[in-house]
């Protein structure tokens, strides 16, 4: 059975929240340190540190939000695609970016070859990749050359994907249907939308 949108969105919201929340208590924490420490009456020059150490904290939150959290689309996507189940998903790779853990997967069906490879970054902005995909299959809602979403059903994690090399696949979507490009430009993911951000510029 195909999970419940609804539940899904707001499970997912419900981590991006808590992940902003910590961050936030933990950049206060920080800025507090330097002022405690001068009120106990510590001189010491290590507390000073909780202040460049927030600031980072808040402006890597910053960078997170604006770049690596997908919700909105995500939910475009779940409303313009059915769900398709996937028996098969296998994780090729991870890697370490400022949006997100960036995961290479390939999305399949049993007994069928050929599944292009898409680069996975988890909706909810929490860096981790959800194991229970590769044990028991997931949910696919989008078109592979433009890209779409993948849900656990055993957890309701929730990753926003989109071709690895988009170039491959550019030829496919410019000469896709006007009901397929209707369908991607409806969705918001007609373009690429995961961009690591140049963090000397501002993103």
């Amino acid at each position: 059975m195909a999970p419940d949108v609804a539940q899904v969105l707001k499970h997912n919201r419900t981590l991006m929240y808590r992940h902003i929340s910590t961050r936030l208590t933990l950049a206060m924490v920080l800025l507090a340190v330097p002022f405690v420490a001068h009120l106990v009456g510590w001189n010491a020059a290590l507390p000073a540190f909780g202040i460049p150490a927030a600031l980072f904290v808040l402006i890597f939150l910053v960078l997170r939000l604006r770049h690596g959290s997908r919700l909105g689309v995500c939910e475009k996507v779940l409303h313009t695609y059915p769900l398709e189940y996937r028996t098969r998903v296998s994780k090729k790779g991870s890697e370490w970016k400022y949006l997100g853990e960036v995961h290479t997967v390939r999305l399949s069906v049993r007994g069928q070859h050929g599944a292009p490879s898409l680069r996975a970054v988890n909706a909810s902005t929490v860096r981790r990749w959800p194991k229970e995909a590769e044990e028991g299959g997931a949910w696919f809602a989008g078109d592979p050359a433009f890209g779409g979403v993948l849900i656990v059903p055993e957890n309701n994690d929730m990753l926003f994907v989109q071709p690895t090399d988009c170039a491959k696949y550019e030829q496919e979507r410019d000469q896709a249907d006007p009901q397929r490009r209707a369908l991607a430009e409806q969705a918001g993911i007609s373009q690429l939308l995961e961009k690591e951000p140049n963090i000397f510029v501002g993103g």
